[in-house]
């Protein structure tokens, strides 16, 4: 197509320059093409709202989860210390109090 960087915030492919910056039709985010540059972090996980999480950090659930296999669920609020970072879909692996070890996705987890 173009050869320009998807957008940061929303991914949409529909980006365009206007003079030094590059533009997303879709959300109205713009940015330099250096920070583009610049930005790509293919191994770092984050939270839900945007923050790095690193291994041994204590997170909150931020949405009940079901587990697979069982009635039980896990509630809202639920504080998780001490995760691991893995690569995958999961990409935390961690034990929490009651329910043992398991995995969980960063998107459903907020840094404390």
């Amino acid at each position: 197509m173009s050869g320009l960087p998807p957008c940061p915030n929303c991914h949409s492919a529909l980006t365009y320059e206007d003079g030094a910056l590059l533009v997303c039709p879709e959300c109205a985010h713009e940015w330099s093409r250096a920070s583009a540059a610049a930005e790509p972090e293919s191994g770092v996980i984050r939270d839900a709202n945007g923050n790095v999480l690193q291994d041994g950090d204590t997170v909150t659930v931020i949405k009940d989860l079901k587990i697979k296999g069982t009635s039980q669920v896990v509630k809202v609020g639920t504080k998780v210390k001490n995760i691991r970072l893995v690569g995958g879909d999961h990409d935390i692996d961690c034990r929490i109090d009651g329910f043992g070890a398991m995995k969980l996705k960063s998107e459903f987890v907020r840094k404390v």
